[in-house]
């Protein structure tokens, strides 16, 4: 498979994401292409990558100054404790801004990994390696970087692109199926709020992508869903307004992973897929979204088999503690929940426009009980 690249441009950034297949070991090439000043490197990696892959990397890397770590990815990882004992080991190495952090792992590993990266002396260089498809299809494009806490998921954090991505396919051999329809979330969502054209597509080779039979089908829906939120970030870097539509599905999933307590029983994607489907729905009960639009949703969640109802997830006694954390989300607007929801498949209401008291949420998420 040939290696394609995409040029992300952002006000703070212009930076590439390669896209290909097995090219881990060109890592150090791209370092003195993209970073040639760079001469120590920190790596913060998953504990579940595969070692033959971490031996990859590391020989590539072999000409610089290393310095490991490994955790086992978890949303309870990403706080504040683990990021300041990361940080303080750095300075006391003598890190400087000219020097790396590389983030290999999923999500939470390449979260934790920038946050680290925009806080030690103010920036350090940053590589993105997604190894999961939730991470190449989200986390690196964005440059949004944060830590857990009490309140609530991904309240502490900063704005920080990276100075490369590189995004191999090659690494999802050992993936489950739960973590590639994790992944899927995201390239749906993406479909959902901005190219209905893609959606469909989707209909016809989301199973490919899932069980992993085609790695061009792969590689296509993963460039075109970076494609989509690279035109968005480009244009709203910090969400000031537009970039709120990446929200999709979140002011629920997060609400729901917390009320969870971040347990392995329902992860980000799992979250998100829920969340939009409560979020189509509570379009269509606002009159926004057409019933055959959502039959369409619907019918596209049951051929793949996608979590699509929450009676079999939550009780409605924890009705209460999802509204509590909705509230602490970050996009919300004079003591309302600020949602987005859905127009049409390809077509969100103007962000901003869809706010909701406590009640009117609580009521809708009731009717799913009745």
């Amino acid at each position: 498979m040939k290696k394609t690249k995409l040029i992300v441009k952002t006000k703070s950034k212009i930076y590439p994401i390669y896209f290909g297949n097995d090219f881990l070991n060109s890592t150090g090439k791209l370092m003195k292409k993209n970073l040639p000043d760079v001469r120590k490197i920190c790596i913060i990696s998953d504990n579940k990558l595969p070692k033959t892959l971490l031996k990859k990397l590391i020989k590539s890397l072999k000409n610089y100054d290393l310095k490991i770590y490994k955790f086992t990815a978890s949303e309870k990882v990403k706080s504040l404790k683990v990021a300041n004992k990361i940080i303080e080991d750095l300075l006391k190495n003598n890190f400087n801004r000219t020097d790396c952090v590389i983030g290999c792992g999923g999500g939470v590993i390449g979260d934790l990994s920038a946050f680290i990266s925009s806080l030690t002396k103010r920036g350090l260089k940053f590589v993105n390696i997604p190894t999961t498809l939730l991470a190449q299809v989200d986390a690196s494009i964005g440059g949004k970087t944060a830590v857990n806490t009490n309140q609530g998921k991904n309240l502490i954090g900063t704005y920080y692109q990276p100075d490369f991505v590189l995004s191999d396919v090659s690494m999802f051999k050992s993936l489950p199926q739960r973590e590639m329809i994790s992944g899927y979330a995201e390239i749906l969502k993406h479909s959902l709020i901005l190219n209905r054209k893609f959606f469909f597509w989707l209909n016809k080779n989301g199973k490919k992508i899932i069980n992993k039979k085609d790695n061009n089908f792969l590689t296509k829906a993963i460039i075109e869903s970076c494609r989509i939120k690279n035109q968005v970030v480009s244009k709203d870097e910090k969400e000031k307004d537009l970039r709120m539509i990446l929200n999709f599905g979140h002011t629920f999933g997060h609400a729901f992973e917390r009320t969870k307590n971040f347990s392995k029983r329902l992860n980000h994607g799992e979250a998100v897929l829920l969340g939009m489907m409560v979020a189509s729905e509570l379009s269509r009960k606002k009159k926004l979204l057409s019933l055959k639009e959502l039959f369409l949703i619907k019918n596209h969640y049951s051929s793949l088999k996608l979590l699509n109802n929450i009676r079999g997830v939550f009780r409605k006694k924890d009705i209460g503690k999802i509204i509590y954390y909705m509230k602490k989300d970050k996009k919300n607007i004079n003591e309302k929940i600020n949602l987005i929801l859905l127009n049409k498949i390809g077509k969100v209401a103007r962000p901003k426009k869809i706010s909701l008291s406590n009640v009117e949420i609580k009521k809708f998420l009731n009717s799913y009980y009745v």
